[in-house]
């Protein structure tokens, strides 16, 4: 279902970026739930039911490097839900407000240290990444995410975790 709905709207997410490719969009929709996510200006998309949150085409770039630098080898619904914590943290007081300040943010992605971001995404990563674009509130409600079993945080397993999720070898959480 999920990769389903991707298609769709990686889709019309192409479409928009080559049929407009350097003016305005005017808002685009057909309906109530495509009204939330493709109130479009100049080459983005909001996100999660006018959160506030606009996309562009490098954004979109940059969070499928992240999914895949975070969570290839990782279930479908386990790189949805790296796309999400991201998205997440855009949208959170406590974090940069844009997706390259996110992801540049010191310490946040093992990817970014190490230098796989450096890569060239899958369809598979874009296509999680447009699953939690397209949703109406966040895959999983979490900040955080890492591997129990490779982790080099000692903080991540020390701290008290809330709204505890395990996808596949992630544990995606929130503190506060």
């Amino acid at each position: 279902m999920l990769y389903k709905k991707s298609l769709i709207v990686s889709l019309i997410l192409m479409n928009l970026f080559l049929i407009f490719p350097s003016k305005e969009v005017e808002a685009i929709y057909s309906n109530e739930e495509s009204k939330s996510l493709y109130l479009d200006t100049t080459e983005s998309v909001n996100v999660f039911n006018n959160s506030g949150i606009y996309l562009n085409k490098k954004d979109i770039d940059l969070m499928a490097k992240i999914v895949y630098g975070e969570s290839r080898g990782e279930p479908y619904e386990g790189k949805v839900a790296v796309a999400s914590v991201i998205l997440n943290r855009v949208k959170d007081y406590r974090f940069p407000s844009t997706v390259s300040e996110v992801v540049k943010f010191p310490g946040a992605f093992s990817c970014v240290i190490d230098g796989e971001i450096n890569v060239t995404p899958n369809d598979e990563c874009y296509s999680a990444v447009y699953d939690a674009i397209a949703s109406e509130e966040p895959y999983v409600k979490c900040t955080f995410f890492y591997n129990p079993a490779i982790a080099t945080c000692d903080w991540m397993s020390n701290i008290r975790k809330e709204n505890v999720t395990q996808i596949g070898n992630h544990v995606f959480f929130e503190v506060n």
